[in-house]
């Protein structure tokens, strides 16, 4: 039975994967189907591909966070099952009503809710101080990210419009910024990068080809890559007559929206890495299996840092995640792309690559910090920074309104419905 709850809990998250990557397709392709740099099929071609290549890309950092949403010891399967479920509904329903919700925080208030049904508040991982003074995790600090989230989009959004306005007049100051800002971006991913003796598995003999391929170095160059080239744009910006900005600006918008794929995919599949983890986790507990006697395809080992325990992963977990929600993003997701492109405020190519390049740089750093936040929230507050640029009116704050009222009731909402479907459940189960 234990078993049989198990794979049944793989199958459904994976399923849930697949709906995130439709849900959140309009996250990466709403500004590039706006401004027409590509075809809607052209879109969730590109944001596909680049949803799936995050799997060489990221770490398993956020997948940590949200496996330890609540304690593996004090719950059970039917815990598990029952915030998958409630995932699923409060996703479908959200993408049937074309609201950007976060998948994210649906499927960690699903988990939160039902672990709270059945042993109380206490099971939940609320607050936990970081180790020698990183940064804090657990749930209210997930909360606390559906507010800053989209704020340091937003920020960043309006800093990158800002530099590109003034990068496009005929002065000596915006060109010494930017050398300045591609110093500073050089100075600080080196500073990031991780070289040979700091690799534990090098995937090469070759000291270069293990540096340069390394998944964290990999990130890091990414940064590098999106801000140098930007601060490039912005050197030659002023020479550039409008039809020549227009083109450069489109080109652009193909980086930035590989970008932000990118990192959706890095973030979003960690979220059902996560969920697979805690699930194995709890079945080796409550069924009584040793570690030792699990088929290896199941051997999963949460990572500890108190007992100095490093986590292990079978290949197949994030390989069938990157795969659910690449193929999830193929599917589209027309009705939200709508809402994202059009409806928050007029999106231009110039708008278009602030706001992914904000959202992608946010991701980005948020996935350093193992932080499970929102690419919704995300590239929505990086949109409104764009908008607010041209002027206080220029953001739809009506519909932006409806957005927040969303994000704030997925969490107590999606509890809500795991705790219920947790109460129905443990009639049959």
């Amino acid at each position: 039975m234990e078993f049989t709850l198990l794979i049944i809990i793989i199958v459904l998250a994976l399923i849930f994967d697949y709906i995130n990557g439709f849900h959140d397709a309009a996250n990466a392709i709403a500004t590039v189907v706006a401004t027409k740099v590509l075809s809607p099929f052209q879109a969730v071609l590109w944001a596909a591909f680049f949803n799936f290549l995050a799997y060489w890309v990221f770490g398993f950092g956020v997948a940590d966070t949200v496996a330890k949403t609540a304690s593996t010891m004090d719950i059970n399967l039917v815990v598990i099952l029952a915030g998958v479920i409630a995932a699923i509904c409060w996703n479908l329903l959200t993408w049937w009503l074309g609201i950007p919700s976060s998948s994210s925080h649906t499927l960690i208030g699903g988990f939160a809710g039902a672990a709270i049904a059945h042993a109380g508040f206490g099971v939940v991982t609320w607050f936990k101080e970081g180790k020698d003074g990183g940064l804090p995790s657990g749930v209210l600090i997930v909360i606390a990210f559906i507010v800053l989230a989209p704020l340091l989009g937003a920020l960043i959004s309006y800093l990158i419009s800002i530099w590109l306005l003034n990068s496009s007049k005929k002065s000596i100051y915006p060109k010494i910024f930017t050398l300045s800002i591609m110093a500073v971006t050089v100075w600080f991913v080196e500073k990031q990068m991780k070289y040979y003796a700091d690799i534990e598995k090098p995937r090469f003999d070759s000291h270069f080809w293990s540096v340069a391929f390394e998944a964290h170095n990999i990130k890091w160059l990414l940064v590098a890559f999106i801000i140098l080239s930007i601060s490039s744009f912005c050197l030659i910006f002023s020479s550039l007559n409008i039809h020549q900005a227009n083109s450069w600006l489109k080109k652009f918008q193909l980086l930035s929206s590989a970008a932000f794929s990118l990192g959706h995919g890095g973030n979003d599949s960690q979220k059902v890495m996560g969920i697979i983890a805690a699930a194995v986790a709890v079945y080796i507990h409550t069924s009584g299996v040793a570690q030792e006697s699990l088929p290896e395809w199941l051997n999963v080992i949460l990572p500890n840092e108190d007992k100095g325990i490093s986590g292990a992963m079978p290949s197949w977990i994030p390989l069938a995640c990157y795969s659910a929600i690449a193929a999830g993003t193929l599917s589209g997701g027309w009705k939200i792309v709508k809402t994202m492109g059009s409806k928050i405020t007029k999106v231009s190519s110039f708008e278009g690559v602030a706001a992914e390049t904000a959202g992608a740089l946010t991701l980005y750093f948020t996935e350093h910090l193992k932080i499970p936040v929102s690419t919704t929230h995300t590239i929505t507050g990086s949109i409104i920074g764009v908008g607010l640029t041209k002027r206080v009116s220029a953001v739809r704050w009506g519909v932006t309104v409806s957005l927040m009222w969303a994000w704030v009731l997925t969490i107590p909402i999606s509890a809500l419905l795991a705790a219920i479907t947790y109460y129905i459940l443990s009639i049959f189960l």
